[in-house]
């Protein structure tokens, strides 16, 4: 019996399937840092509502409380807790250091407050975290001229799914 040679179908099938891939996959949103209360930080007398309602917040971001060690603490409350300044039973409580990052890992309203007694002068802040957008379609061309600019991504979609049929052709052609 004679021994069959193996061919580079199936890697070239594999390679082909993943240009098809990356070329249709969708370009990843990274998350965001905001530093609450940016420049101000976690301190007193700074105007968190005004902060949080100039930002959008979404799944996945990251807030990072900059406050001075010793002197002020980050508590997540729930909504009740959050209006009363009520720190009896928080959800999250970080008192050590001088910073303290969370992740948003769902969407919904975040409630974080100090509990050591400037809560009552404003030091807290509401967070309402939304999913990542959508990507935001592509401009409309006003004339033929501006359409220029897209071709080439369509052309490589084209060569890509192309590409991709003739392999599987090739395949289903030569088992």
């Amino acid at each position: 019996m004679e021994k069959s040679k193996p061919t580079l179908l199936p890697l070239l099938l594999l390679l082909l399937i993943l240009v098809v891939i990356f070329v249709a996959a969708p370009v990843a949103v990274s998350a965001e840092k905001f530093v609450v209360g940016d420049k101000q930080r976690w301190a007193p007398n700074v105007n968190y509502t005004a902060w949080s309602d100039s930002h959008s917040f979404h799944v996945g971001d990251w807030l990072v409380f900059y406050y001075e060690k010793g002197m002020y603490d980050v508590m997540e409350v729930n909504a009740t807790a959050y209006e009363a300044c009520a720190a009896d039973d928080p959800i999250v409580n970080w008192s050590r250091g001088d910073s303290f990052a969370y992740q948003l890992n769902r969407t919904g309203r975040y409630y974080f407050i100090c509990s050591r007694g400037y809560c009552y002068g404003g030091m807290k802040v509401s967070i309402l975290a939304e999913t990542i957008p959508p990507l935001a379609p592509s401009p409309r061309p006003q004339d033929d001229s501006a359409a220029v600019p897209s071709a080439p991504r369509r052309f490589s979609a084209w060569i890509a799914a192309v590409s991709g049929a003739v392999a599987l052709a090739l395949v289903l052609w030569f088992p």
